[in-house]
């Protein structure tokens, strides 16, 4: 007979941030273990990172920084707000905030989605390299600097800088755009873009207008020096 699945909570009021994350990098398939909680995070930095196994983890409350980096299989929530670079270099799986995120979340993402249900601070999104990340609220200024591939959906506003030194990656923001950066532009809104967003929305379990939604991609007019710029870009 196989093993029985079951959930393990963890309390971080009774043991070490190390501590919790040995036993979730030490988990396998022969564990049986579906879920685990982690208990009174309390603000506590890089809780949950590192994780390659397919597992759910629900953090109860708020977490510090480097919250689920490095996350590759695994499905993290966090049910409360997250300091500086929430699922940083994320390579698959999940990673959803229940509250609002500080700056640079998902810096560097490889693959996978982020989910911000709140508002995302500045930065979010910096050097894309193939996530997926849906914020519900707003992103602070220079969101997506030199994002490389992937996807960025906001729902609320963005601030100055959007997408700048933007390579392939792609946005589409639902309200206000503040202020594009070098390189990025505003492009007419496809049916596949529809399509991409109408996706997004529905995997990260948020609702959004989308006839409100505009394309942001790159002009590509940094992809080769240019020596009559002067340095001037």
């Amino acid at each position: 007979m196989g093993s029985v699945m079951q959930t393990v909570k963890l309390d971080l009021q009774d043991q070490t941030v190390r501590e919790v994350n040995q036993f979730l990098h030490d988990l396998g398939p022969s564990e049986g273990i579906e879920q685990v909680e982690i208990l009174h995070p309390q603000g506590n930095h890089s809780i949950a990172v590192g994780m390659d196994a397919d597992v759910e983890i629900l953090i109860r409350g708020h977490a510090g920084y480097f919250a689920a980096g490095m996350n590759k299989q695994a499905r993290v929530t966090i049910t409360g707000n997250v300091g500086w670079s929430v699922a940083e270099n994320i390579m698959s799986g999940s990673v959803r905030v229940k509250g609002n995120a500080s700056q640079s979340a998902a810096a560097s993402g490889h693959g996978g989605l982020v989910v911000i249900e709140g508002n995302a601070s500045n930065r979010c999104g910096i050097s894309m390299k193939g996530v997926d990340i849906v914020v519900g609220g707003s992103v602070g200024h220079l969101s997506g600097f030199m994002a490389q591939a992937g996807r960025m959906v906001v729902c609320g506003d963005a601030d100055p800088g959007l997408g700048d030194s933007l390579y392939e990656a792609v946005f589409y923001v639902g309200g206000e755009i503040r202020g594009l950066g070098a390189d990025a532009r505003e492009e007419p809104m496809t049916d596949a873009d529809f399509a991409s967003v109408r996706s997004l929305l529905e995997h990260a379990d948020l609702k959004h207008p989308l006839e409100k939604f505009k394309r942001v991609a790159s002009a590509r007019t940094l992809y080769h020096w240019n020596t009559d710029a002067q340095q001037e870009y």
